[in-house]
């Protein structure tokens, strides 16, 4: 082996990512999103996010939002997260143009979150449960 391929080797299995601890937030998660402004296109919703690692970014997540329609998933767009284990906050974003803040603080199995837009509106209310594989 030459020693530029066992470098590489050691960088690859010395990679940082997330640690066991930052790993209980992934999977499933389903509850209610409520709306928190009157008279705005906002519509209260039974949601499901599917948290998972990022392929790209060992320490980034990805939350895939959902909601629930007649019993059926829609697709509503990937939130890019991170999560701190010591607190239990995962903080989210979208690559929108829009300023969103998406704060959730993870107990166990249920959690719950609340949008800010535009740095001072909150927006939605979010309550979850973890969905049994």
């Amino acid at each position: 082996m030459t020693r530029a391929l066992a470098i590489c080797l050691l960088l690859v299995s010395t990679a940082p990512s997330l640690r066991a601890s930052d790993k209980a937030v992934l999977g499933s998660w389903e509850g209610d999103s409520k709306c928190m402004v009157p008279d705005s296109p906002c519509h209260d919703e039974h949601v499901l996010y599917q948290i998972a690692e990022d392929k790209k970014d060992p320490f980034q997540l990805n939350l895939d939002g959902y909601k629930i329609v007649e019993g059926a998933p829609e697709f509503i767009g990937t939130l890019s997260c991170h999560f701190e284990s010591k607190t239990g906050a995962l903080s989210c974003t979208s690559s929108t143009k829009d300023k969103d803040d998406w704060e959730f603080h993870v107990m166990g199995d249920a959690m719950s979150g609340r949008l800010m837009i535009e740095g001072k509106t909150l927006y939605r209310r979010i309550t979850l449960h973890r969905v049994p594989k």
